[in-house]
């Protein structure tokens, strides 16, 4: 099985969209700072994951989210009661 994943950094509230057949391990991968890309927004949240029996749909999901805005949009739209917001001061 191959996980599509959007996590959320709790520092900065940015997101990142990526794919692993591990979720457990890859999160912890980022929280650790062992991620190039992502480890200066550590700590990482988890928000929304899709699971596909072929790695080739999943890759095809992660390159429409990042690549289609409109995509990305529709997915945010239907988790945003799963996304971290920043407090109003």
């Amino acid at each position: 099985m191959h996980v599509l994943y959007v996590i959320q950094s709790k520092k900065d509230f940015t997101f990142y969209i990526g794919i692993t057949p591990n979720m457990q391990n890859r999160l912890d991968m980022h929280n650790r700072g062992k991620v190039f890309s992502t480890k200066r927004k550590v700590p990482w949240e988890l928000v929304y994951c899709e699971i596909y029996k072929s790695k080739t749909d999943a890759a095809d999901r992660e390159q429409k989210l990042k690549n289609h805005g409109t995509a990305w949009y529709k997915l945010k739209t239907r988790i945003k009661n799963s996304i971290l917001v920043r407090e109003q001061s």
